[in-house]
């Protein structure tokens, strides 16, 4: 004869049997299922009762609510399965829907420009026998400036306005730090390259950014001259450009070189005629560069009596922008894909 409670779970059955049955919908089907077996549902609540009643009632008990759990299971995914074919066949015959237009196309993506010649000039190098480095964003007043020959107080750090962290470190104006982080752990020869995301806090305009990209080299032999630095970005110049680039080197003043140049290549916008991009003069910035200092090569650990080196941070900006002959530094940040698109 049934106990009372095997009475209760029966009931419990039938009714959800009968909502389970009368469920319009996946979302109805789900509130069911949620409501019975869930973590607080009627069942799961029965469930955690057995072990109060009578010892002689637990194991019927046990075995109806094990019973109707399986049976309220099986209903609830026979019940779904059947719901979701419904729909399925209601879309097909759906007269609304047309199975002959052509589906929709993937779009693929592809590498942002400066991706692009970031990857090609890697490789360049490389093949060169420098190795690709990289280094930290967010830096340290000494790596950024003091192991760079520019201390504290020095004039020379007012040429970069600089975005300052509360906890006293920095963003990065300029991939240079890499050379001393470099030189601490490497010994001569060295043969490296640093490509990497600067910052400064400057007002933009079409040649200039506050984000923006840098390659940053150097090389560190016995008899490492001039005449070195201008061979190597020859021939980087020449292999992305492939053909020969018009560039020339004037004397800069930059702390951590000595002599310091700057290096320019010929407006390829304008062909060397004057535009916003060159400033009317024809001639783009491209990258300080010059003999690494004696000050920094000791900060580098590495004697500078013996050893010689040059530096130089190339603008990869402005090198993409002659590449592709872009107009504007602006459109590289601007998240425009009709600008993107293009590459």
């Amino acid at each position: 004869m049934a106990s009372d409670g095997e009475r209760e779970i029966a009931a419990i059955r039938d009714r959800v049997v009968a909502e389970i049955r009368a469920a319009d919908s996946v979302t109805a089907l789900d509130d069911v299922r949620v409501r019975v077996l869930g973590r607080s549902g009627e069942l799961t609540l029965q469930l955690r009762a057995v072990g109060a009643l009578p010892a002689s009632e637990r194991p019927a008990a046990g075995k109806a609510l094990n019973q109707a759990r399986r049976a309220i299971e099986a209903l609830l995914d026979e019940r779904r399965a059947s719901l979701e074919s419904a729909a399925i066949s209601g879309a097909l015959h759906d007269s609304s829907f047309d199975f002959t237009l052509p589906a929709t196309p993937m779009r693929l993506g592809t590498l942002h420009p400066i991706s692009r010649i970031q990857y090609q000039i890697e490789d360049i190098f490389t093949s060169m026998g420098f190795a690709v480095l990289d280094g930290p964003e967010v830096e340290s007043d000494y790596y950024n400036f003091e192991a760079l020959n520019i201390p504290k107080n020095h004039p020379a750090r007012d040429m970069q306005d600089t975005f300052y962290l509360e906890d006293g470190n920095l963003l990065r104006t300029h991939t240079s730090p890499v050379q001393v982080r470099a030189m601490e752990v490497m010994r001569p020869p060295i043969r490296a390259i640093a490509p990497g995301r600067v910052f400064r806090y400057e007002v933009t305009d079409a040649s200039h950014e506050n984000t923006f990209y840098q390659v940053e080299g150097l090389m560190v032999d016995e008899d490492i001259s001039v005449a070195n630095l201008i061979a190597v970005m020859k021939t980087m110049l020449r292999e992305v450009f492939e053909r020969d680039v018009t560039v020339r080197l004037r004397p800069g003043y930059f702390p951590f070189v000595e002599p310091g140049f700057e290096l320019d290549i010929r407006c390829f916008i304008c062909e060397g005629k004057g535009c916003a991009v060159c400033k009317r003069s024809g001639w783009v910035e491209l990258m300080p560069c010059g003999m690494v200092h004696p000050a920094v090569l000791r900060y580098g650990r590495i004697d500078p009596d013996r050893h010689s080196g040059f530096a130089f941070g190339l603008g990869l900006n402005r090198l993409v922008m002659m590449r592709y002959r872009i107009d504007d530094i602006r459109l590289f940040l601007s998240g425009d894909l009709r600008f993107l698109e293009q590459f």
